[in-house]
């Protein structure tokens, strides 16, 4: 038998609860309590050298059991668990989710008409995720242990993606999962966040744009300082890299010393409801790996505005792709999401898009297909395609139906509906390589500068769209597997 001593925190009895909000003021307070003494346990390590055992402290869990089936809006894609049984999720950072932790667990309660219980799980929390941005974990590497020895550290064994993929396992004790996420899985990528886009997560807005070029970027501001400009446009800062805040509209912001792998910035609303937009950069494994991250952040839409090679004579250098259909081949996610699984258009999400538009450009009816066409994107991952032998890959475009091909659209909606995410996609056509218009300097022309200005603005335009419905409607069925968490 193992002898090790464990220093845990002072216990805190668990306690049932039919208030949203007391049971989230509960999860708070066990998480303070929780990394306060890992942190003060780390900082005494390193000025002492030595400590009598490890030390140990846990992640807070929400749990509830019902013993009957939930009668409620058949409409409704979350909010309620699938049967009789108890279901439990662990919990990080509850001061960052709050508002979503009151919702989630207030829908529970009244489906179901029981209390929560919330209490500490046996989940111990890694020291790393403990520590955050504290900048003292950074002098471990000059410390006289060895980490693991003392505390816990990531296990990756354990941070996956087995919920959201496959419904998850039950517990050794039959708990279902209750959330799409554990803990440790939220802890890895909001600290991969935080290192991939320079802001720290709790910028993060619930609705997410993604862009492939930089131009947006400066669009980006231009919209954002003419909205501080408004008092009563509803947004209340603009942060940049490094988390540099503004919140009037001639303010500057200093200039970053180096850009980060993905530059993200976020349009503030007071409530989260505002917009982020992130300069994922090319190719569908940035795709991936955005996505993977923010996911945890439970948004409530994510459309991709980036640009495009168009594959049809008609097409013109700037008209508008609104994507209906994917062909996936991009392989990134393969493992995770086989190739044969549909990804479906989400009515609410290509509405938004297709209104937008004529409200951007002024086009209604017919004379918005002049500029604007709807159909199968196909995402590659070899952005040299145009030089291989053109025989096979034009002959799968062409059966596929495919009306424009880029690198990074399949692989943000695949990863929107295997997180539950909605997603759409609003491409630009920038070349036609099948018609001998490549993408060089010199070839666009004035209609082509007009739509790419245009087309961040209709991406905005399609959010606020998304913003004024109710959140049952923008959360679509669809996206929901038989036995789905509660939580969304």
């Amino acid at each position: 038998m193992n002898d090790l001593i464990f220093r845990t925190p002072d216990p805190i009895d668990r306690a049932s609860f039919d208030d949203a909000a007391a049971a989230v003021a509960q999860l708070e307070k066990l998480y303070a309590n929780a990394v306060g003494f890992l942190r003060t346990s780390f900082r005494a390590v390193l000025e002492n050298g030595t400590t009598d055992g490890r030390v140990r402290a846990f992640y807070p869990e929400v749990r509830i059991t019902t013993t009957s089936f939930a009668s409620i809006d058949s409409r409704l894609a979350f909010g309620h668990v699938a049967g009789p049984g108890t279901y439990a999720c662990t919990v990080t950072r509850p001061d960052l989710f709050r508002n979503y932790l009151v919702q989630q667990i207030g829908l529970l309660i009244s489906n179901h008409s029981v209390a929560v219980d919330i209490g500490y799980s046996d989940t111990p929390i890694p020291v790393h995720f403990a520590m955050g941005s504290d900048s003292t974990v950074s002098g471990q590497g000059a410390a006289d242990f060895t980490l693991r020895d003392v505390f816990d550290v990531p296990d990756l064994s354990t941070t996956n993606d087995n919920i959201a993929n496959t419904g998850g396992d039950p517990a050794p004790d039959g708990t279902m999962p209750l959330a799409p996420f554990t803990a440790q899985r939220v802890d890895y990528s909001l600290a991969r966040l935080a290192h991939y886009t320079a802001t720290d997560p709790s910028h993060f807005q619930n609705y997410v744009l993604f862009t492939n070029y930089q131009f947006y970027v400066e669009e980006f501001e231009a919209f954002a300082r003419d909205q501080l400009r408004d008092p009563d446009s509803g947004y209340t800062a603009f942060v940049s890299t490094n988390n540099a805040v503004i919140t009037g509209p001639d303010q500057s912001l200093p200039a970053p010393d180096k850009l980060p792998q993905m530059p993200t910035y976020h349009l503030k609303r007071a409530d989260g409801s505002g917009i982020t937009l992130v300069n994922i950069g090319v190719g569908p494994s940035n795709a991936k790996t955005a996505t993977d991250h923010i996911a945890v952040l439970r948004p409530h839409a994510w459309l991709m505005v980036g640009h495009c090679a168009g594959l049809r004579n008609s097409q013109a250098l700037g008209d508008f792709v609104l994507a209906h259909a994917y062909l996936r081949e991009d392989h990134v996610l393969d493992d995770d999401l086989p190739v044969w699984v549909p990804i479906p258009a989400l009515a609410e999400i290509q509405t938004s898009l297709e209104q937008a538009v004529a409200d951007v450009t002024q086009l209604t009816g017919y004379d918005l297909k002049r500029i604007m066409r709807t159909g199968t994107v196909a995402t590659i991952d070899n952005r040299n395609w145009e030089l291989r032998d053109q025989s096979g890959p034009v002959q799968r475009l062409s059966q596929s139906r495919a009306i424009a091909l880029d690198m990074e659209s399949a692989t943000i909606a695949a990863n929107g509906y295997r997180f539950r995410v909605p997603y759409g996609t609003l491409l630009c056509v920038s070349d036609k390589p099948l018609h001998g218009e490549l993408k060089l300097p010199g070839m666009a022309s004035d209609f082509y500068r007009t739509q790419v200005t245009r087309h961040l603005l209709i991406g905005i335009r399609a959010m606020e769209r998304l913003r004024e419905m109710p959140l049952e409607r923008v959360h679509s069925r669809k996206l929901r597997s038989f036995d789905e968490t509660a939580f969304l």
